[in-house]
């Protein structure tokens, strides 16, 4: 993912309410959001250069997700991918903290990532850039290619409207799809500085990349945790900035959320 926004705990209906954006090359292959074969508690996409995924959600509410860091540090090309962070947590559906602390050990084999790893009532944040797993407080959180909350403009764009549709008891996917849509470069006073020049900079600063021939957002994804255990997913793909598809799931968790 290059664009998150979650909200936890702040929804009178909904304690986890999820939105994002995917950016890629257009020449990855991808599966699209399904149930998977060789996992079938898991639905989420698929990478297929790599196997592992960047969204997914369990059918016991085990949810991941992942996004790369940008900035000055080389790359490193003999990295394992990093979604496989995602599929692994999701596939063994550990304690969040249990699989962190884990993960700790080999994080510095990896090129620069968040992870956000999750059940519906706790969420764990963890960067190899930037320390310790730690527990994500109730609120609203948005995270790109920095660190969780960095205030990129395109963070604080999206969860300012995902702060206003949590006010809207009966909340809307098509709603949470319009602020992933959000196509508007960032002026160029309020770019990062990530290394990648000005011009790649604004190229990327919106929460919906149009980009050029070769990379650009590919899928939006948005879910909600339901206070009864009743988990409504769905992801929208696209095609060079026109979207081609539309995939909905719904089904229940064992229990209901706690409160």
């Amino acid at each position: 993912m290059c664009l998150i926004l979650f909200a936890k705990d702040v929804h009178p209906e909904y304690p986890l309410i999820f939105a994002g954006n995917r950016d890629e090359f257009y020449d990855r292959p991808t599966a699209p959001a399904a149930f998977w074969d060789d996992a079938p508690h898991v639905l989420g996409g698929r990478d297929l250069k790599a196997g592992g995924t960047w969204l997914g959600i369990t059918r016991k509410g085990h949810w991941a997700t992942v996004t790369n860091v940008r900035d000055e540090r080389p790359r490193r090309d003999d990295a394992p991918s990093r979604g496989r962070l995602v599929a692994d947590y999701l596939r063994e559906e550990l304690a969040p903290e249990a699989y962190l602390d884990g993960l700790e050990t080999e994080a510095d084999q990896y090129n620069g990532f968040n992870v956000l790893v999750g059940t519906p009532e706790k969420t764990f944040y963890y960067s190899n850039r930037d320390g310790t797993p730690r527990p994500v407080r109730s609120g609203i959180h948005g995270m790109s290619n920095a660190q969780l909350d960095d205030s990129w403009p395109k963070v604080e764009r999206g969860t300012s409207g995902l702060d206003a549709l949590c006010e809207d008891k009966d909340l809307s996917i098509e709603a949470l799809f319009d602020i992933l849509d959000d196509r508007q470069p960032a002026p160029d006073g309020q770019l990062p500085q990530t290394g990648v020049g000005r011009e790649t900079e604004r190229m990327l600063s919106p929460p919906f990349i149009d980009g050029d021939e070769a990379y650009g957002t590919r899928a939006s994804t948005v879910f909600l945790v339901h206070r009864s255990g009743r988990v409504t997913f769905a992801e929208r793909s696209f095609d060079g900035g026109t979207a081609t598809e539309t995939r909905d799931f719904s089904f229940n968790l064992a229990s209901p959320v706690a409160s």
